[in-house]
């Protein structure tokens, strides 16, 4: 997993990067919020993300609000960094949109859970989204199949858009998943097979 970490302080930032590095994650390090916000604007932005609370020119509460304003399929899960305790920070820290927390000095198997818990519920939300687009996708193939479809009175041959004639089947197996497996209605069995049929039976014994 990519993991962006955004933390002031060069001793605190150093322990994260090994410390995830040695976990099997691969990490981006910056040192404010504003370097964390530029780096989350990119296509390829970490999906996972470790803020200090308290860092300079942008705090890491300001960021889980900037960040929530964009719009993703799906969205970067934010674990806080605080220092300061007390339920009142915790909550101002979700309600800015963060996903969970750590207090400091973080315990290194409270932190790698929080974190395994986020790869979860990303991995969740990216299996959601890729159902989102094949849903779209299949929605889209039945919006083709609307509309007027000129056919011949005939031949049962349907016109294309490029003004091309074909049959049913043809046309809908290019413009839907649809397959067909032909077979003989009693109508057309009676009318059109048995008089075939005995046809060929008068001819054989001519």
């Amino acid at each position: 997993m990519r993991i962006l970490i955004a933390e002031d302080d060069m001793v605190s930032r150093r322990v994260l990067e090994t410390t995830l590095g040695n976990w099997g994650h691969q990490v981006v390090a910056t040192s404010d919020g504003e370097e964390a916000l530029l780096v989350l604007q990119r296509e390829d932005a970490p999906s996972l993300v470790i803020l200090d609370v308290m860092m300079p020119r942008m705090s890491g509460v300001e960021v889980c609000m900037k960040i929530r304003e964009m719009p993703r399929d799906v969205s970067p899960y934010l674990i806080l960094l605080t220092g300061k305790h007390g339920p009142e920070n915790v909550v101002l820290g979700l309600e800015s949109g963060a996903n969970d927390y750590v207090t400091k000095p973080f315990d290194h198997a409270e932190l790698r859970a929080r974190i395994n818990v986020g790869c979860q519920v990303l991995n969740l939300q990216k299996g959601l989204a890729q159902r989102v687009r094949e849903l779209e996708a299949a929605l889209l193939h039945v919006k083709q199949l609307q509309g007027m479809l000129p056919i011949c009175s005939y031949c049962k041959s349907v016109r294309d858009d490029q003004n091309y004639w074909q049959q049913v089947e043809s046309y809908i197996s290019q413009h839907s998943s649809l397959q067909f497996s032909h077979g003989i209605c009693p109508k057309c069995y009676e009318e059109v097979v048995e008089p075939q049929l005995e046809e060929m039976r008068r001819s054989s014994k001519a």
